[in-house]
């Protein structure tokens, strides 16, 4: 499946609900996965009719043009991933949730979620998604994200393997990844990795594409394109695609 793998370099757009979702598109046997970088840690992917967002913020101002999701993914209870005021202007009428447990204390009301705890998965419509550990290191029980609190996900769509990292430091259960078509890899001091950190765990799992994203930290937005070089210094293969993710700037 992975040598069988196409992921084109055009955008596109697709009618869905009526609505317009562009970006880059990733070929599969069963039909087209759409990935769409948003803001900062949101992006939204579209595989067989279904959208899924990933960490909605940024208000309606990011989320315009957006089709409504059938499917979120929470990977954090900071706002940047875990935001209210996006949510209610989302239409989530038949969204599904699936969050972390420290989220879903959050969200009270709801009765649309599923909790998944690290190590654990679960399928939507055709759909797999798996939690994985994000957190920062040293470990330490006053960290900005504790292990365990938060995840990551790997979302399978026909055989594709798509990686969000959420905030995590250079952890041990990135690097041992497997079989990753697409990641999104976090890089904001002092919250996740540093750029050099960031590119040396993507050298080890190697995945096929890879966006920095998540990138602003208290020093302005890291260098991405000091992450490329890093990566393609050492490995042509991995394909590291930037995209602004901070439109504002």
């Amino acid at each position: 499946m992975r040598n069988a793998l196409y992921i084109l370099l055009v955008g596109i757009s697709l009618q869905i609900n009526a609505q317009t979702l562009t970006g880059d598109v990733i070929e599969t046997n069963k039909g087209m996965v759409v990935v769409h970088p948003i803001l900062h840690g949101t992006l939204a992917l579209e595989f067989d009719k279904k959208i899924i967002i990933i960490d909605p913020y940024g208000g309606e101002e990011a989320m315009e043009g957006i089709p409504d999701p059938d499917l979120i993914l929470i990977t954090d209870i900071h706002g940047d991933h875990h935001n209210p005021k996006t949510l209610e202007i989302l239409n989530t009428l038949e969204t599904q949730y699936i969050v972390p447990q420290a989220v879903a204390d959050k969200m009270n009301g709801y009765d649309n979620l599923t909790v998944l705890n690290n190590g654990e998965e679960t399928k939507f419509d055709n759909i797999k998604i798996k939690a994985v550990p994000m957190y920062n290191l040293p470990e330490t029980a006053d960290s900005r994200h504790t292990k365990g609190r938060g995840n990551g996900y790997v979302i399978t769509m026909a055989g594709v393997n798509v990686y969000v990292s959420g905030d995590t430091d250079d952890i041990d259960e990135m690097r041992s990844l497997k079989n990753i078509d697409v990641a999104f890899i976090c890089m904001n001091q002092p919250f996740t990795m540093t750029v050099d950190q960031a590119a040396d765990a993507v050298l080890s799992f190697k995945p096929k594409v890879v966006y920095p994203y998540h990138y602003r930290g208290r020093g302005g937005l890291s260098d991405v394109a000091k992450f490329k070089n890093l990566v393609n210094e050492k490995d042509e293969d991995i394909e590291v695609r930037l995209t602004d993710w901070y439109p504002e700037n």
